[in-house]
């Protein structure tokens, strides 16, 4: 089966940057899952998922507009540190959420004060090229409540 929209997909990745570290992967667990056309991958990656299938292995290449975008400096902020939650010791360079009045958000600790602290909520790899090494490992239609909600259900997906 091809991978079409409402295909449930799984596959293995591992993600580097343009200059071929490596930032994460999936191959130590389970394959990630999704539901194809449903928005909940970078649209460059998805486009390049279309029409492949089961036992495909390849790459995909996003420059940083298919990616994260740019960083965006008007997205560092001075935040009291109320507001953050963590555990631990707060520290420069550490992953915290932030809680809004649109409800908690990701941000990467630039600067800690004795009250607030200095943080980017780029995402943390906004500017940056990213090389996708992919495997499929499944493909399938998707279920009627899938679609409803739109994504995939099951190991590597989302448990209701």
């Amino acid at each position: 089966m091809k991978i079409q929209r409402h295909s449930v997909v799984s596959f293995h990745y591992t993600l580097r940057d343009a200059d071929g570290e490596e930032l994460e992967t999936s191959r130590d667990g389970e394959p990630s899952l999704y539901l194809h056309g449903a928005g909940n991958l970078l649209p460059g990656l998805e486009r390049n998922l279309e029409d492949r299938a089961e036992g495909d292995v390849f790459s995909v290449a996003l420059n940083t507009a298919d990616a994260y975008g740019d960083r965006d400096p008007a997205r560092q902020q001075r935040v009291p540190v109320r507001h953050l939650l963590y555990q631990g010791r707060l520290r420069p360079g550490m992953l915290v959420q932030v809680n809004t009045a649109e409800g908690r958000r990701p941000a990467t600790v630039l600067k800690v004060g004795k009250f607030s602290a200095d943080l980017d909520t780029n995402h943390p790899l906004a500017g940056r090229d990213l090389v996708f090494d992919i495997e499929i490992i499944g493909v399938r239609a998707a279920t009627g409540e899938e679609i409803a909600h739109r994504h995939a259900h099951g190991p590597g997906g989302h448990q209701h």
